[in-house]
């Protein structure tokens, strides 16, 4: 399903872009990745919509057949790229499981703020963007992913998220779709 309308209030959830994962061998380059989601964060930001900045410290405990590209958080790690140009108004938000809303209190801050929609972007497609769009959808937000605005390292897992998955959790297309219905809302 094609993006079709954004809620009075809708939130953009920015998924770990920081320091210690952006110089990953993307499938996309990461640097359209991180332009495209700064010009959401502005739009976002001039229509004083909430804007939650992610970043992952730690990893969920327990045992997996494969362990985590990331064992060990080198100093800075956690770091957000200056990119994002972090303001006081943005919500951070830092987990230490793949999705935003597992170990957090992100559902109560955006509730909070009476958000009905997010809008997600970030990296990795299939493990940090996919369990935040699944828990939000889980938690009742409506969902949207700017598809153009994410990437990962594994091929399969970005083809296989916005193909199989992202279109069940809620509506895709491009930062330029949401940019375009950011805008009309102030026409």
């Amino acid at each position: 399903m094609s993006i079709t309308t954004l809620d009075a209030t809708t939130a953009l959830i920015v998924v770990d872009l920081q320091k210690g994962i952006i110089n990953s061998p993307f499938v996309h380059p990461i640097a359209g990745v991180i332009e495209r989601t700064c010009a959401l964060l502005a739009a976002f930001r001039q229509y004083d919509l909430p804007v939650v900045l992610v970043n992952v410290a730690g990893g969920a405990p327990g045992r997996a057949e494969q362990p985590g590209r990331f064992s060990t958080f080198r100093e800075g790690f956690s770091d957000l790229i200056p990119e994002l140009d972090r303001q006081t108004t943005d919500i951070l938000v830092t987990k230490r499981t793949w999705g935003a809303f597992a170990s957090t209190d992100i559902e109560v801050q955006l509730k909070t703020r009476k958000v009905t929609q997010v809008v997600v972007t970030g990296v990795a497609t299939g493990t940090g963007v996919e369990a935040t769009a699944r828990q939000a959808y889980e938690a009742g937000f409506n969902v949207t992913l700017a598809l153009d605005a994410m990437t990962d390292v594994r091929p399969e897992a970005h083809a296989y998220s916005l193909a199989s998955v992202f279109p069940r959790l809620g509506e895709t297309g491009s930062t330029q779709d949401i940019l375009h219905l950011l805008a009309q809302r102030s026409a």
